[in-house]
């Protein structure tokens, strides 16, 4: 049987099917999606149809869709729950990762802006699976307007018995023991760092944003010493439909692997920015080609000028080449492309006149102003990078500040081993891709370094 591959088809999709998106529907149709609207579009089905379910039947479906996580990681979201101890009377934890402050992403904002009961559907359904008591949405300290967006759709839930002592439905029809899962907003300072999921954890608990050594894993020891599923707001969203229409109606969309990894079943919200002409957030099936996403959905290129590169998914994942442009957006997009990975799936689309120096320094920049500095490798690394891209930039560096640029950044991150989270391995893989795939802009911008060698042949014959 021929594996499912990526089809140009024009479908409407369930994410944002309350929210009016191209080709679809016009965005000044949006509107904050209350309660009673989103029941009547079949909100909440999906939940009542779990409740009908035992919890280990629930993380069964969900682990048969081969749900994979959408805040940059993509491990498969079932999978995750299964590794929760067996209840043991105590308090258990899931955090939502709402906090999005990787630059280029903007998908989970669209949600929160306008179907927050979308979001709220799919942590009840996680909290009823994984018995979980208490929910903590992390949201970014930015997002404002989102925070109190969530705070008015938590207030309804409550009240329509989704949430609280009267909540999950007033119980009807729940298998096993009554079950009481409370929900929250608690916003953020601003941090970067805090999307990583331990450093969230630390957010939440009131104490600095710092990322923990893992193992003890979140599962077993997360929030407040005890059991946590941290969650992505995108993957939690997609919950309501695996419910409601089954793991094989999920496995339909998105692709399997070209490569012989996991596959990339479902859709993906890709929020597109930089040099196309329709800049914005669609929800597509994954595996569609860069080209395709840009030129069918996007207007093409802005002005009509030439692809020179993309940001896959966030500037941590790296670039995409001149060369790539029919790159697709999945899972295997990181071994195939050498780039970090599909990441937030926000593709930045650079046109030829982009100055790639000038990219890469401000990326350096980035990363220098978020690392926390708990780390060495990190903190100093961080810094030298950016002075180095600075130099570079500014036409003062030499053929050797390449090389050192390049040396510095291997050495640096969770995947050489040198630091506790992976924020260095986002600017190590931004700064060296760039470099490699850009090497000529470098090499023009900098000076040939020239070390003089001379030899004195009569000292060498001892004469």
């Amino acid at each position: 049987m021929p594996k499912k591959t990526w089809e140009n088809t024009l479908t409407q999709h369930h994410l944002l099917k309350r929210i009016p998106t191209a080709p679809f529907g016009n965005i000044r149709d949006r509107h904050i999606v209350k309660y009673d609207e989103y029941v009547k579009t079949g909100g909440y089905e999906g939940l009542r149809k779990a409740l009908t379910m035992k919890p280990t039947d629930v993380t069964s479906q969900v682990k048969d869709s081969v749900l994979r996580g959408r805040g940059g990681a993509g491990f498969p979201t079932g999978l995750k729950w299964t590794f929760l101890p067996d209840p043991d009377g105590g308090q258990r934890y899931l955090a939502i990762n709402a906090d999005e402050s990787e630059p280029g992403t903007f998908k989970d904002r669209l949600l929160m802006d306008f179907d927050p009961h979308g979001l709220l559907e799919g942590i009840a359904i996680c909290m009823y699976a994984c018995r979980l008591n208490k929910a903590y949405i992390f949201i970014r300290g930015e997002y404002h307007h989102q925070a109190h967006v969530l705070e008015e759709a938590i207030k309804e839930a409550y009240e329509n018995g989704i949430f609280g002592e009267k909540g999950l439905l007033n119980q009807a029809g729940v298998s096993g023991d009554p079950f009481v899962g409370d929900c929250y907003v608690h916003r953020g300072a601003g941090a970067y760092i805090c999307g990583e999921e331990t450093a969230l954890l630390e957010g939440i608990e009131g104490k600095r944003g710092w990322p923990r050594i893992k193992p003890p894993f979140p599962a077993l020891k997360g929030l407040f010493d005890r059991p946590t599923i941290i969650n992505n707001v995108e993957t939690l969203a997609h919950l309501p439909f695996i419910m409601s229409e089954g793991s094989e109606a999920f496995m339909e969309q998105g692709v399997e692997s070209s490569i012989g990894g996991p596959p990339s079943f479902g859709t993906k919200l890709m929020g597109v920015s930089g040099h196309v002409e329709k800049p914005g957030c669609y929800e597509l099936d994954l595996g569609i080609p860069l080209r395709k996403l840009v030129e069918d959905y996007c207007g093409g290129m802005r002005n009509g000028k030439k692809f020179k590169g993309a940001i896959p998914g966030g500037v941590s994942m790296g670039i995409l080449g001149p060369d790539q442009y029919d790159a697709e957006m999945d899972f295997d997009i990181g071994r195939k492309y050498d780039v970090l990975g599909l990441g937030t799936s926000g593709p930045t689309v650079f046109d030829e006149d982009t100055d790639m120096v000038s990219v890469a320094r401000n990326i350096a920049r980035f990363y220098k102003h978020e690392s926390c500095g708990q780390c060495t490798p990190c903190r100093e690394g961080s810094g030298w990078l950016y002075q180095i891209m600075t130099r570079i930039e500014a036409g003062d560096a030499k053929t050797k500040d390449l090389d050192l640029a390049m040396e510095v950044a291997k050495s640096m991150g969770s995947m050489p081993g040198t630091t506790i989270c992976g924020l260095a391995d986002g600017n190590n893989w931004a700064a060296r891709t760039i470099m490699e795939k850009y090497r000529s802009e470098f090499e023009s911008r900098v000076a040939r370094t020239f070390v003089p060698v001379t030899i004195d042949m009569a000292a060498l014959s001892g004469a």
